[in-house]
């Protein structure tokens, strides 16, 4: 009676996957991964080099400062006033 529940079971007609397709699907996910893992590493460090080239030349601008820096319109601020003529 076991016999012939186990064999009913197993009569359905099921695509069951060799153990080389298994292996195949494995490396394929896996070189998947693998290309996601080395694309997120780049980009992190495409990130932090952008973030520490940024800090690099804020101080470096920092440091050359001239005394007309301390003033309020040292900047180069355009006049939107000039040519309006009255």
């Amino acid at each position: 009676m076991v016999q012939e529940a186990a064999h009913v079971m197993f009569n359905e007609s099921e695509n069951l996957l060799s153990a080389e397709e298994v292996q195949l699907e494995e490396k394929k996910d896996s070189k998947a991964l693998k290309i996601i893992g080395w694309f997120s590493i780049g980009m992190a460090v495409a990130a932090i080099g952008i973030y520490i080239g940024a800090e690099l030349r804020n101080r470096y601008k920092f440091k050359k400062r001239t005394p007309y820096d301390f003033y309020a319109n040292a900047g180069e601020q355009q006049a939107s006033e000039f040519g309006v003529g009255i």
